[in-house]
């Protein structure tokens, strides 16, 4: 009998990705086989999926928890926010359409039958399902119509636990108040509550615990106390980039943060290298001039980035740290700002026209035709070590300096360099996960590196933590009590 339960919060980023992830791995080490589910997830953090199409990053890393390999299957609805035309939305990996979010609220709807079928394959595979809501579970002017949240679990007719965060103040009221709010037949579906993220003695809280449950009539499932090591962990919020916490090493990397920036896990590896200092570069601030080097991300609008950076003035700080000497390295949308021409004649990421690069690569950009979405296995170009990583990415990219590749894909000249070298662009996402290729890399640069960082063991390693964790601090045996057949 396949069980589900499904974690919804009373707020955006109050845990709940990161609870599911945890409750992945402790459910997997006790021998159940697990599989995350988002029915509605927004965006623009995405990850390749093992048969071939893209899904929240946080899933992947649920799906990672669980030991199973990603798929279209745990995040069937993906909005992707782009440039002008409101929101990419991707079913079951696929782009479909995109909508204005008053066209995808009217209309969304008609994605409930994906939702569901997905869910049910889903469940059908798997001993437990663990479901994750978005956003709010008390947002009642989203409601009608609703994929995400209770409008799911109702037809689903799975049981809520509804998540609380201690540490931004007013939890109890966070707790009590969603009951008052939402419809009572949603109401019905909360079978618990759980209180997240304390800091300093959960049993300080017990008065507190009381008082949400007697006014909820649900129990707390627990008081989980802040998990530091949860930045360690890949972040699906562009607002973990605001808080990226930063050691003294000499070595500078700096990374424009681009107002549609995407899959900026890439950077991962590179902050978990205690030689690296990573400067996530703001608005308005310039680029420091002590950069080794200057990383220009991946973008889910690279033209309108490509506005948006030279309003920045950080066209001009790119040039000047070229001039003296200094390194860039241009992932994906990063890749196509480099070259002379970005041309979109069709208008794939809004109007059609096209916009001056950077110039800094001999390369052109055209962008036509459907994603590129492929896990890749490929060979650094210089070293020929190995690399692992994944293309998601429309268009083309030609010139004379692709003669002179970053890689090889499968023995397929794949990016390119400048003749002196210094100047680098790419496709591959996930690239610096590769532990050999990220030390020669940064030891070309002069970067000391730490011998024994395995970036996906520490990743591995601290989801068995969170599991422990979580272990600790709630009624595991009561949760999967919780869990009862899916009915769709």
């Amino acid at each position: 009998m396949t069980r589900a339960i499904m974690v919804m919060g009373t707020g955006s980023d109050v845990g709940k990705s990161l609870i599911v992830a945890g409750l992945c791995r402790a459910f997997a080490n006790r021998g159940l086989s697990v599989a995350p589910f988002k029915p509605q997830n927004m965006s623009n953090n995405a990850a390749v999926t093992s048969d071939g199409g893209e899904i929240g990053r946080a899933q992947a890393l649920q799906a990672k928890a669980a030991r199973k390999q990603p798929t279209t299957l745990m995040n069937p609805v993906l909005l992707k926010p782009e440039k002008d035309t409101g929101s990419q939305v991707v079913i079951r990996g696929r782009r479909v359409a995109s909508m204005s979010a008053r066209e995808y609220f009217s209309s969304r709807t008609q994605f409930m039958p994906a939702v569901l079928d997905a869910f049910d394959l889903l469940a059908a595979q798997n001993d437990l399902v663990i479901v994750e809501g978005a956003g709010s579970a008390s947002e009642i002017n989203l409601r009608d119509g609703d994929i995400a949240n209770f409008g799911f679990a109702q037809q689903a007719k799975i049981l809520v636990i509804l998540v609380g965060d201690i540490h931004r103040g007013g939890v109890i009221a966070s707790l009590v108040g969603t009951f008052a709010v939402i419809d009572p037949a949603d109401a019905d579906l909360i079978a618990a509550t759980l209180v997240n993220k304390f800091h300093g003695d959960p049993s300080l809280f017990d008065a507190g615990r009381h008082f949400v449950q007697t006014r909820t009539s649900r129990p707390c499932l627990g008081v989980v106390p802040h998990f530091p090591d949860a930045s360690r962990l890949p972040a699906e919020d562009v607002l973990a980039l605001e808080t990226i916490e930063q050691n003294s090493a000499e070595t500078v990397i700096a990374v424009p943060r681009l107002a549609r920036i995407a899959n900026f896990d890439d950077l991962d590896p590179l902050r978990a290298e205690p030689g690296v200092r990573l400067i996530i570069v703001q608005p308005g601030q310039p680029i420091p001039r002590e950069a080794k080097l200057i990383i220009l991300p991946g973008s889910k609008a690279t033209r309108a980035d490509l506005d948006f950076l030279r309003q920045q003035g950080w066209d001009i700080d790119i040039a000047a740290h070229i001039r003296a000497g200094g390194h860039v390295l241009g992932i994906c949308g990063g890749y196509q700002m480099l070259g002379t021409m970005v041309a979109d004649p069709d208008g794939i990421e809004g109007k059609a026209g096209q916009t001056q690069g950077l110039g800094h690569l001999a390369v052109t950009t055209r962008l036509e035709g459907g994603k590129q979405l492929r896990l890749e296995t490929a060979n650094d170009a210089l070293s020929d070590l190995p690399l692992t990583g994944y293309h998601m990415h429309m268009g083309t990219t030609t010139g004379p300096d692709t003669s002179r590749p970053f890689a090889h894909v499968d023995g397929t000249p794949e990016g390119a360099r400048s003749a002196d070298g210094k100047i680098m662009g790419t496709y591959l996402h996930g690239l610096f996960a590769a532990d050999a290729f990220r030390r020669q890399f940064l030891a070309d640069l002069g970067v000391s590196t730490d011998p024994l960082l395995e970036f996906d063991a520490m990743i591995d390693q601290t989801l068995d933590d969170l599991a422990t964790h979580l272990e600790t601090h709630l009624d595991l045996n009561a949760i999967l009590a919780l869990a009862r057949e899916p009915q769709s």
